[in-house]
């Protein structure tokens, strides 16, 4: 199994030091350790719960902008981190210190009393417990794997529970049918409690639709009782009693447009008094949320790009419906700037490198495969060799910055390029520079 440590990052050393990366699906460890700690879950503000299988980060990022634009302090755990482990754990708008991190671990450690438990276990316990700590107004949580069984699904009665769409990932443990991985993300649906559902397949939505009547939690679907839609460059979301109309979401792709106006339509089914048009507005026009389709202008690679004239950007998304959603927004750049496409790609090796590459045959990228630090990255040449599979033209490079000097070199044109095929593989590229690192 990957893990996820960056050995460079002394709080995840040390976490890692105790705390091996073993997944196990149920959240008997957690519930133990948040008793031993008089149950923080239980003294944070509104929960806003949040599953799915892409565009769960995006949608969170959206609330987070929406609810801060209406000048709420939000608590925010998230994950996987691209760089440093504090970005995982926001308290009230703020990523969360080494310091607060070192005297949190010494108390979470000495309440766990050397039980086992895992490293995204206690993550998780972390994150809450520095939230029971500082006063906020909102607390969103990102799922980690699925949603039954994973270790934020703790919560009894959330303000909201919210899935993204479902689709294939993580078959070896989700898997591999579409509907037991909807079967382990409707786990967070609970009873009497709103879900607000983006579109889904019809396997999917089955599954999700179920799960919400047994528990009688009324349900909003996109689509059905609410929609979100581009119409002249704007985010239009249709609600049950009104019809906004907004900015173009901050973050770049047609796919961002139902993120954002998912998360709109959290904010409204959430009704709190001080979320009004405008927070909504200013939220889904300034998001923050990197490594999603994300320009890059500073650092090494940045420079070098810049330099060339070349458009960098950089997504994590790795799997088949990340893929259709990339190929669609590198589209959009070359219907308005007809230039080359050129992907610099890594991937784990369990993933669908071929069903990733496949939505981009019609654009005709040239593809850099190259890996990354982990013991669980394909080889460069397997995802050549998918990217041909796909009917892509592909080499191999030792690593992302080779890649790029490769792709430059080879330009007769400037291109468009996408650094793309997973999260630590963005991380590590990231990683690189200190400009670049996630505020």
């Amino acid at each position: 199994m990957y893990d996820p440590i960056r050995a460079s990052d002394a709080v995840i050393a040390r976490l890692r030091a105790n705390h091996p990366s073993l997944i196990d699906l149920t959240t008997g460890r957690v519930e133990r350790l948040l008793a031993a700690l008089d149950h923080p879950e239980r003294r944070l503000p509104p929960v806003i719960h949040v599953a799915g299988t892409n565009g769960k980060g995006s949608t969170v990022a959206y609330m987070r902008a929406i609810a801060e634009a209406a000048g709420l302090k939000v608590h925010a755990l998230t994950s996987p981190h691209l760089v440093r482990f504090a970005e995982r754990i926001r308290v009230a708008g703020e990523l969360i210190t080494d310091a607060a991190l070192d005297a949190l671990i010494d108390e979470v450690e000495a309440a766990n009393a050397g039980e086992p438990i895992s490293f995204f276990e206690i993550s998780t316990v972390l994150a809450l417990h520095a939230f029971a700590q500082t006063p906020a107004d909102l607390c969103l949580i990102e799922v980690g794997l699925g949603g039954r069984f994973d270790a934020t699904n703790i919560f009894d009665a959330p303000a909201l529970s919210v899935i993204t769409p479902v689709d294939y990932d993580h078959l070896e443990m989700l898997g591999p049918e579409l509907p037991k991985i909807a079967w382990e993300k409707a786990g967070i649906i609970k009873q009497g409690r709103p879900v607000v559902v983006a579109r889904q397949m019809e396997e999917a939505l089955a599954v999700i639709e179920a799960e919400a009547e047994k528990l009688s939690a009324p349900m909003s679907l996109m689509g059905r009782d609410f929609d979100a839609w581009e119409a002249n460059g704007r985010l239009l979301v249709q609600a049950e009693d009104r019809l906004l109309d907004l900015p173009p979401p901050s973050l770049f792709g047609p796919h961002q447009f139902d993120n954002a106006g998912l998360a709109a339509a959290a904010m409204l089914t959430l009704a709190h008094p001080r979320i009004d048009e405008d927070a909504i507005a200013r939220g889904v026009a300034s998001a923050y949320w990197p490594a999603r389709f994300q320009r890059l202008r500073e650092g090494d690679l940045g420079a070098m790009a810049s330099a060339a004239g070349v458009d960098l950007w950089l997504d994590g998304g790795h799997n088949p419906h990340a893929g259709a959603a990339l190929a669609q927004a590198v589209g959009r750049l070359v219907a308005r700037d007809p230039r080359p496409v050129v992907l610099i790609s890594a991937m784990f090796a369990r993933k669908d490198a071929v069903g990733f590459f496949a939505p981009f045959a019609d654009l005709k990228p040239s593809v850099y495969a190259t890996s990354f630090d982990s013991p669980n990255a394909a080889p460069a040449q397997e995802i050549a060799e998918a990217a041909r599979a796909a009917g892509l033209t592909a080499e191999t490079a030792a690593d992302a910055k080779a890649a790029l000097e490769a792709a430059l070199a080879a330009a007769t044109t400037p291109p468009h390029i996408l650094i793309c095929g997973g999260l630590h593989f963005a991380g590590e590229v990231l990683a690189l520079d200190p400009e670049t690192w996630p505020r």
